[in-house]
């Protein structure tokens, strides 16, 4: 009754496997299985079919270890979310709040949702009142909780562990954060590598090879070799015979060599580290170089306003005390009304900065007519600028970006070299981020300072001494203040004032120039070109564009670089782990040919005997691809002095606790 149970289970598989034209493992087997009971054997037919089950168990167990639990991050979804009314943005009485459940799959940009303490939070959302302490521990790796407050981005999924807080959508649920995790890591677990691929399309058609030869020796042994077409009690029949050689020359070990792919792309995604496929490890382990974009990557992207500057066509005459006189009602108070305008709506840090300062200030009424954007570079705007007092309308023409942006619109040469040279002359130095404002042919120079991220000294020094990279900036900012950045984080190569098409041709020239890869690093829409050329593009995803996060062949969910040496390190250690596993599941299967297969074509090995050899070696190479769980090191001297280290502190512990037993027993 139980080899019949068994042998239904089987069954279901290898027609499942038929049915859509494979022959694999699961055939062999049950071909092998149903061949035994034929014969006579129902006991060894079982067994056999008992001892395949259980390594299979064993090799889904260690599988379901190296995959990312992806049922358990949906079961994070709220199934609802309660929207509230709230007309005007006004702020609701929050002893009383009326609100509805909405399907998350419906809940739509704009809409105001209430989220409890030890709920979790249904969509990519903004603090609008209220605050609480959460956790996105499941989504990033970060253990540490964070406290938000009115106007902090909050993360879909992300959970409530106390407080109350009504949040604004910022997007709706497929965008969101949680779903995008889901969706890219089960895009990734299906996207398979290149070695994986040619190793599935090996292991069928050689499938397909040994069912010939076994077919082979079943018809042809009789007749060569004079063996019983069934066995006998004085020897193995021709059909068992062709049974071992179908169980031992199937290709179980070459099919579960790549499981370190998956292994990997789980120990990346719960540090926050989502790969678009294994193929991203196999290409960021060949690269040699990496650059990084400065503004929103190496530094906070946070930039603070410092001073608006009139340095061009502002006065009158030569009396630059004057410059009241020139605008209305003052040069500043105008500049920064036009740029406000230009920018309102960006995600640049620059924009965001200018829009930001401007919030409160009283300033002229400034409206955009005409709107021309040119990616990397800057704006261009025709405006209307009501006038205080008379009401009459003024037409403005503006273009805000990079003093060389500025400049490619003056009528002469001349012209031009004056406008440079007043930057020059700037009282503020150069030490600051700045974009200079064209407006009616005056120009103003805004001043903004950015500062490196925390942490980002440390990155670059491990990548450039321990993972031996070439490390480069590549920026549009200007010499002094891409220089000032580069020197704080221990970058020596710096390309600056770069157009986003000069981004892409230094990607390339650099991957040309080392003979490897190129690992791009950015987050910004004049990023996209230099992502997408570069071997790898990675982005921060928090804050990237979604052109940059579309072309990305890695995201990062913290928002800070600190994980990029992880990921090269996970990457190195896997694809090193990988051609192990492949040449150890290469000399497994030579090993098994020869210490199982010839015999049991002899008659030497009996068939459970054989699926032992066959299915021991597949777990041992599952063993092995498991490793890639480990966190990685740069060099075996690393895992020597971890492995040292470790064994010292459990003979440290050891002792006190003995010394602390021989203290206790001498006071008794």
């Amino acid at each position: 009754m139980r080899t019949l149970v068994l042998t239904v289970s089987a069954s279901l598989d290898a027609l499942t496997d038929i049915f859509g034209g494979k022959v694999n493992i699961h055939v062999l087997m049950a071909l092998a299985a149903f061949a035994s009971v034929f014969m006579g054997n129902p006991l060894e037919g079982g067994l056999l079919l008992a001892m395949f089950n259980l390594a299979h168990i064993a090799e889904e167990y260690f599988t379901s270890r190296s995959m990312v639990d992806v049922k358990e991050l949906k079961e994070n979804y709220p199934d609802f979310a309660l929207v509230l009314d709230i007309a005007n943005d006004n702020l609701p009485n929050t002893s009383d709040l009326a609100y509805q459940r909405v399907p998350v799959h419906d809940v739509e940009v704009g809409s105001y949702l209430f989220v409890g303490a030890g709920e979790s939070v249904p969509v990519d959302c903004e603090v609008f009142q209220g605050n609480a302490t959460i956790t996105v521990e499941h989504l990033t790796g970060e253990v540490k909780p964070l406290e938000t407050e009115v106007g902090d981005r909050i993360p879909g999924g992300a959970r409530n562990l106390d407080g109350r807080m009504i949040v604004k959508a910022t997007k709706t649920w497929k965008e969101s954060t949680l779903s995008r995790i889901v969706q890219l890591t089960e895009e990734a677990q299906l996207n398979k590598p290149k070695l994986q691929r040619w190793l599935d399309e090996f292991g069928e058609r050689y499938s397909k090879v040994v069912v010939v030869l076994s077919v082979a020796i079943a018809v042809i042994g009789p007749f060569l070799f004079k063996w019983p077409f069934i066995s006998t009690s004085a020897c193995r029949g021709s059909v068992y015979r062709a049974l071992g050689l179908m169980v031992a020359a199937s290709p179980c070990a070459l099919a579960v060599a790549p499981l370190a792919y998956a292994t990997a792309i789980s120990s990346c995604a719960r540090k926050g580290i989502l790969l678009k496929g294994g193929h991203a490890l196999d290409a960021l382990a060949s690269c040699h170089t990496i650059a990084f974009d400065k503004t929103g990557t190496l530094t906070t992207g946070g930039l603070v306003f410092k001073a608006i500057e009139p340095i061009y066509g502002h006065f009158v005459g030569n009396n630059r005390s004057n410059f009241a006189s020139c605008c209305i009602p003052n040069c500043e108070k105008e500049a920064l009304a036009v740029a406000a305008a230009m920018e309102k709506g960006t995600t640049h840090p620059i924009g965001r900065a200018v829009v930001d300062h401007s919030v409160g200030k009283d300033l002229p009424s400034v409206s955009v007519e005409r709107f021309e954007y040119f990616p990397g570079r800057g704006l261009v705007a025709t405006l209307n600028s009501i006038e205080s007092g008379t009401g009459g309308v003024k037409l403005l023409k503006a273009s805000l970006g990079s003093v060389d942006f500025i400049t490619s619109f003056c009528k002469s040469e001349d012209e031009s070299k004056k406008i440079k040279d007043a930057v020059n002359a700037s009282s503020y130095g150069s030490e600051f981020v700045h974009a200079a404002l064209s407006v009616n042919e005056k120009v103003t120079l805004i001043h903004l300072e950015d500062r490196p991220r925390s942490g980002v000294p440390d990155v670059i020094a491990e990548l450039r001494d321990q993972a031996k990279l070439r490390v480069m900036m590549l920026t549009g900012d200007h010499k002094s203040s891409a220089w000032r950045v580069a020197n704080a984080v221990g970058i020596q190569e710096v390309y600056c004032s770069l157009k986003p098409e000069d981004k892409l041709s230094h990607v390339k020239d650099a991957s040309r120039d080392m003979g490897g890869g190129l690992i791009m690093v950015g987050e910004g829409i004049n990023d996209a070109p230099a992502l997408a050329a570069a071997t790898v593009g990675i982005v921060l995803a928090r804050r990237a564009s979604a052109t940059a996060i579309a072309v990305a062949d890695v995201l990062l969910l913290r928002d800070n670089i600190s994980c990029v040496p992880f990921c090269i390190a996970k990457a190195r250690q896997t694809t090193s782990l990988v051609l192990a596993t492949v040449k150890q599941s290469v000399a497994l299967a030579l090993s098994c040919i020869f210490l199982a297969s010839l015999p049991s074509v002899l008659g030497f090995l009996p068939l459970w005997l054989t699926v032992l050899l066959h299915e021991g070696g597949t777990l041992l190479v599952c063993l092995n691809s498991i490793r890639a769980l480990n966190d990685p090191t740069w060099s075996w001297r690393q895992d020597l002095l971890h492995l040292i280290n470790e064994f010292k502190s459990r003979l440290l512990f050891l002792s006190r606790r003995n010394t602390s037993s021989i203290q206790a027993a001498a006071t008794q």
